[in-house]
């Protein structure tokens, strides 16, 4: 079963960062696109970003360009989403998506707070 565990979420003031973590097992890794996902109250959940298997492509939702970046480590099976000058409306619970033979697997998710 393919499991996704993502941590790094927490409360930080507007303009801060934090570093969100994906640790992935039970499929080959490094040749599955991955992504970001994030879902604040009372929203559907939307895509943040996504890289190719290689990490050489990435993409990124028009609200979080050039304030987050995503990146791998295919080495140790993580996806990472580096998330700088923070805003209030960053705030929501953060998934990582894998699909795998036409499967969806989600994470379990990490909260961000971002409040003063």
């Amino acid at each position: 079963q393919v499991q996704l565990v993502e941590s790094g979420g927490g409360l930080v003031q507007p303009g801060g960062s934090l570093r969100l973590s994906c640790v992935a097992s039970r499929f080959a890794f490094s040749s599955r696109t991955m992504s970001w996902y994030r879902q604040a109250p009372g929203k559907e959940r939307e895509l943040v970003a996504t890289i190719t298997p290689s990490g050489g492509s990435a993409n990124y939702a028009d609200s979080v360009k050039g304030r987050f970046t995503i990146s791998r480590d295919n080495a140790k099976n993580t996806v990472y989403l580096q998330m700088n000058s923070l805003k209030p409306e960053d705030t929501g619970v953060y998934y990582c998506k894998v699909t795998v033979a036409l499967s969806v697997y989600w994470g379990q998710g990490t909260q961000v707070t971002v409040s003063s």
